[in-house]
């Protein structure tokens, strides 16, 4: 995740504001531009909201009520399948239009931009995992290392459904969130880095230099 920083002055000290993403680019953009960055970041706030409910109520019945996937999935088609047949008969009684497939799921477009999108960022994340993994930024491959190790402990507290979910919460809140209070975000952020650079120079100049190193063999040019 490219960080561009400026400096604002705050009393005697100066904190770096962290501009993520390189913050040329509007966070709308940054999510894609289209349906999904409307939709973290509730713009359309009736697809956000049914989307937000409809996996609360699936989280809700798998984990909560403890409902068989088998017996759920039933038990939804048969429901459906009755709503269906009523709203059938009376359009037919009262003159209304028959029931359709709804837009958002009959529109190939939007399923091909969904896919797109997740396409596009998981080579980023495939490129800038092997980036850092490759020792290229040390800084970030420490913060990593740390945050892997982190959701590793938190993974063996929650099970798999539990975490789905509280990622998805943040998925649906993060990006609004962010958008909203950026300035202040962005300045929080600042300093944690500054605190998270100063450890590293600490560690670096008391652990890593101290690392002793074989000499380095020149190449030959021919």
């Amino acid at each position: 995740m490219p960080i561009n920083k400026s400096y604002e002055s705050d009393g005697e000290t100066t904190t770096p504001r962290v501009n993520f993403f390189g913050r040329e680019r509007p966070v709308h953009a940054i999510l894609g531009g289209g349906k999904v960055a409307d939709v973290l970041l509730w713009r359309n706030q009736k697809l956000s909201a049914t989307l937000l409910f409809g996996v609360t109520a699936i989280w809700y019945l798998f984990e909560v009520v403890e409902y068989n996937f088998v017996t759920l999935f039933c038990h939804i088609c048969i429901t459906t399948m009755l709503i269906v047949f009523i709203r059938s008969i009376t359009a037919e009684y009262f003159g209304w239009n028959p029931p359709k497939i709804p837009e958002l799921i009959s529109n190939e477009d939007a399923f091909r931009e969904v896919v797109s999108t997740f396409h596009r960022r998981l080579n980023e994340l495939l490129r800038k995992f092997l980036y850092i993994a490759g020792g290229n930024d040390p800084l970030y491959f420490f913060l990593v290392l740390t945050s892997l190790y982190i959701i590793s402990v938190i993974g063996s507290i929650f099970n798999f459904l539990d975490l789905l979910f509280v990622g998805f919460l943040c998925m649906e809140t993060l990006p609004y969130l962010y958008a909203r209070y950026e300035k202040e975000v962005e300045y929080h952020a600042g300093q944690m880095t500054r605190k998270a650079s100063k450890m590293y120079k600490r560690f670096d100049s008391r652990v890593l230099n101290k690392i002793p190193r074989g000499p380095v063999k020149e190449t030959k040019r021919t």
